[in-house]
């Protein structure tokens, strides 16, 4: 089996800002000063991880639970509309469907989040499974949302390929021992993506397509033949 692994956000739709500022507006609503910048470096992970790198633990114990429910709801109000997929993306499902290639999601989003995802980009009916929030115990960088896709798949960390937009995902991806392809659609600085442990870089899901004769994937069939 061959599997390809996709994280959602920053990778199959471009929402990483409005995440930040769902954030930043959350943290203000409870009384928290945190910069836009500073919150964005650290979208992709879920609020487990992502809370407490800006509250102490007392703070954690009082009110995280809170903030989290608020930013989800203020987020689903105001930003999810705003949510757009990037270009090409159902292209790509379908060339890599057609070269043998089984295709899962594996989302730190809430599943009814990644319900609307899967719509925006046109992919709903092109997915082996998938696996949001709700199947892990710890988000991202936490190996756990990649571990669950690779059992719904059957597959072995070896046989499978994780393509994702932010430092986190690799680092998720690298603990559960399978290797990452990076999108910078993302934002996340080129560097920061390189250090993590991408093995490759593509600007987006067109660029992979434009260069896909060239890639991990087809490469991968070729051998296999």
């Amino acid at each position: 089996m061959r599997a390809v692994i996709f994280d959602v956000d920053g990778t199959l739709v471009d929402s990483v800002d409005l995440h930040a500022k769902a954030w930043v507006d959350a943290f203000a609503h409870f009384g928290h000063d945190v910069s836009f910048e500073k919150v964005r470096m650290q979208i992709g992970k879920g609020g487990d991880q992502l809370l407490p790198v800006f509250l102490s633990k007392e703070q954690l114990t009082r009110e995280g639970k809170a903030i989290e429910q608020w930013r989800g709801d203020h987020f689903k109000r105001v930003y999810l509309g705003r949510v757009t997929g990037f270009p090409k993306v159902r292209d790509l499902f379908q060339r890599l469907i057609s070269d043998g290639w089984k295709v899962a999601l594996a989302s730190s989003a809430k599943q009814d989040e990644l319900e609307v995802y899967k719509k925006i980009a046109r992919i709903d009916d092109l997915l082996d499974t998938e696996t949001s929030s709700d199947d892990a115990e710890k988000s991202k960088p936490h190996p756990d949302i990649f571990q669950a896709a690779l059992n719904r798949l059957g597959a072995s960390p070896e046989d499978c390929v994780v393509v994702g937009d932010s430092p986190y995902d690799a680092e998720a991806a690298t603990k559960a021992g399978i290797p990452a392809i990076g999108f910078r659609c993302g934002g996340f600085p080129e560097a920061a993506l390189t250090a993590a442990g991408y093995q490759a870089l593509y600007q987006s899901p067109a660029d992979l397509l434009a260069s896909y004769e060239a890639s991990t994937f087809h490469l991968a069939v070729e051998r296999d033949q």
